[in-house]
């Protein structure tokens, strides 16, 4: 008898890892009987594979490296059903024109991280996606999936049929996951008819829909010692005394400050801070919000890695390989992953500079910001948001800045719960 591999955390894969190999056997086959050209996207992918002997030797290397282990073998986990590039190009070119479904049995929101998913963690497949030339080509067929998914083509899948993000379970489990028991009490619509999919016009309208006004109050919205949960998000680590540099590859995965901020010049101001991090579920909120009140002083995206999981978290650690690659790589991917930067001069003196950085994880890496540098902003207002569903995000404090945190109960982890937006989760103060 084998252990259950981990729960899949944000429910972006399912924890049923037979059900994800049938998944993944159906919508191959659907790839194969669909005689389509490959999008520009994906053939410019194929043609950087095969311009390059060194990378497609890499390319197929990153499907046979995954071990032929009794435990890889049984029925219940099966082996890897992508066995080379070629096939992994039909099925992203078919994720191409394809919104993610809902299944209440799992829900498969990442497919192309599920394509990807043991081939992520081996020693081929990381070195493949560090390659800046291979997340460019991933970049470019995000892009394209991201306009298919902001069109009006991909409201196809805003029905109630058992598929569709408007049946009635899927309903609860969306209103069950924002802390309600009523979708409309909670969430705004364009309109209230559900024939009319409730006025959505696409699946990445409805993905990012806002709350109404008033379901998240900002905690203590006059008092600037009280941070607020930026994201609606499950706390996954805090750390103190973060380093400006350090070897964020290695298994204990920690922070490097400079690699966070991509060298910006305000690094040094949080060498020796504290982090917190926290990431959010397939089925939450997918908006920012300003954790303080300030002004907005630095707003920039950082282009970095697409499927880029930290090696140890893959099949180099044997038996403890992260069985949703990369959930287990949250602080490594901090480092390296498309990720969106927003630092804050806080109207809190003892505050100073806060940083708050949304980061892209797997297919989720259009990170929004909708505030600019110079905008003052209060605690509770809307920054940015990420497109195509959720990710992980950090807030970074400087050195000088006594944080006690208020999880709710809760130690950050990996099995944590989701906390509201806009909720307390610290107070901070000047260290003595």
């Amino acid at each position: 008898m084998f252990e259950k591999l981990k729960y899949k955390v944000g429910k972006w894969l399912p924890s049923d890892q037979a059900f994800l190999n049938h998944w993944l056997k159906k919508f191959a086959q659907d790839a194969d009987n669909t005689d389509t050209k490959l999008y520009p996207p994906v053939q410019m992918l194929k043609d950087l594979i095969e311009s390059d002997p060194l990378l497609k030797e890499k390319f197929q290397d990153m499907f046979s490296e995954v071990p032929d282990k009794p435990r890889y073998q049984t029925s219940e986990y099966q082996h890897c059903p992508v066995k080379n590039y070629d096939q992994m190009l039909r099925l992203i070119n078919h994720v191409m024109t394809h919104a993610p479904e809902f299944n209440e049995t799992g829900l498969v929101g990442f497919p192309i991280n599920a394509i990807l998913d043991w081939a992520m963690g081996t020693k081929a497949g990381y070195e493949v996606f560090l390659d800046p030339r291979v997340n460019d080509c991933f970049r470019a067929i995000l892009n394209y999936w991201g306009d298919f998914l902001a069109s009006e083509k991909s409201a196809y899948i805003l029905n109630t049929s058992p598929t569709g993000w408007l049946n009635p379970t899927a309903m609860k489990e969306v209103t069950k996951a924002a802390f309600g028991d009523d979708f409309l009490k909670i969430f705004e619509t364009p309109n209230q008819d559900i024939e009319q999919r409730f006025g959505f016009t696409s699946w990445d309208e409805y993905f990012t829909r806002r709350f109404k006004p008033g379901v998240r109050p900002v905690a203590a919205p006059g008092d600037d010692s009280i941070v607020v949960n930026a994201c609606e998000s499950a706390p996954y680590r805090t750390v103190t005394n973060v380093k400006k540099t350090d070897k964020y590859w290695i298994k204990g995965q920690p922070y490097s400050l400079e690699n966070i901020l991509n060298k910006d010049d305000l690094t040094d101001k949080f060498v020796g801070g504290t982090i917190y991090q926290a990431f959010l579920s397939a089925l939450s909120y997918h908006r920012w919000h300003a954790p303080i009140s300030g002004t907005v002083v630095k707003a920039y995206n950082i282009y970095g890695t697409y499927y880029s999981e930290n090696y140890y978290e893959g099949f180099a650690d044997g038996d403890q390989v992260d069985s949703s690659a990369p959930n287990d790589s949250q602080a490594y991917i901090a480092e390296v992953a498309s990720r969106a930067v927003i630092i804050f001069e806080a109207d809190n003196k003892d505050i100073g500079l806060l940083a708050f950085v949304a980061v892209g994880m797997a297919e989720v890496s259009s990170n929004e910001i909708t505030v600019k540098v110079g905008q003052h902003v209060n605690k509770g207002d809307e920054i940015g948001m990420f497109h195509f569903g959720g990710s992980t995000h950090l807030l970074i404090f400087q050195p000088d800045v006594q944080v006690d945190f208020d999880l709710h109960g809760q130690e950050p982890s990996l099995s944590s719960s989701n906390i509201p937006l806009c909720s307390k989760i610290a107070s901070v103060s000047k260290k003595a």
